[in-house]
């Protein structure tokens, strides 16, 4: 993975900068309000095809590395 632009994309011009998966319309929170909804990744895969898997696994890997790195970072 090379980063967050590799898989997140904002732009003013697309849903007023909302955070989407690169190359199309579905806001990334959309993927965190399913996993918090009990939806399995395939269901949300499932509801949004233009989001391939490996861009959500990324945006997940992504969120876990920011998590681990506040967790590491002194206080």
């Amino acid at each position: 993975m090379d980063g967050p632009s590799s898989v997140i994309h904002c732009d003013p011009e697309i849903l007023s900068g909302t955070p989407v998966f690169m190359g199309t319309r579905v806001p990334v929170r959309i993927l965190f309000e399913h996993l918090a909804a009990g939806d399995r990744l395939d269901e949300f895969l499932d509801a949004y095809p233009s989001v391939r898997r490996e861009q959500a696994v990324a945006v997940l890997e992504l969120a876990q590395d920011m998590i681990g790195d506040c967790a590491r970072s002194p206080r």
